[in-house]
């Protein structure tokens, strides 16, 4: 999908609060980054079996789902995106912590770190444990 393709009504997409969207926003402003999208994907390292990750892209592949989000270019590549379509990813400040969070509709177990989920068609029949 080119980055600046709308996306049809409905489409199933991983969306980012308005409290994340700013944040990321301000992180690439931050990194005078603009030209940079921000990754969101999923590895088979978490503690439930899949594990979120977010990072600074500056060349995405050719392979990756691009969405455009109010001026802000979220990539996804296949794999990730089938994992997470319809997430939702929000930013949190607050006593316990500061972060994103991903909020996982796909996920059958998630950790009580909130970084690490299993989803239905995961081969890990083990609990989550994090140890927090």
């Amino acid at each position: 999908m080119d980055p600046d393709e709308t996306l049809q009504p409905g489409e199933q997409v991983v969306t980012l609060t308005k409290a994340a969207l700013a944040r990321a926003k301000r992180l690439l402003e931050e990194r005078n980054l603009p030209h940079h999208a921000l990754r969101v994907f999923v590895s088979g390292s978490g503690c439930c079996g899949l594990q979120y990750g977010m990072a600074i892209e500056s060349q995405p592949h050719e392979t990756d789902r691009h969405f455009l989000m109010d001026g802000l270019d979220v990539v996804i590549d296949p794999v990730s995106l089938e994992y997470l379509a319809g997430a939702t990813i929000g930013y949190v400040e607050g006593p316990t912590g500061t972060g994103f969070k991903i909020d996982n509709p796909n996920a059958i177990a998630a950790c009580e770190c909130g970084q690490s989920s299993r989803a239905e068609d995961s081969s890990s029949s083990e609990g989550c444990a994090c140890g927090s």
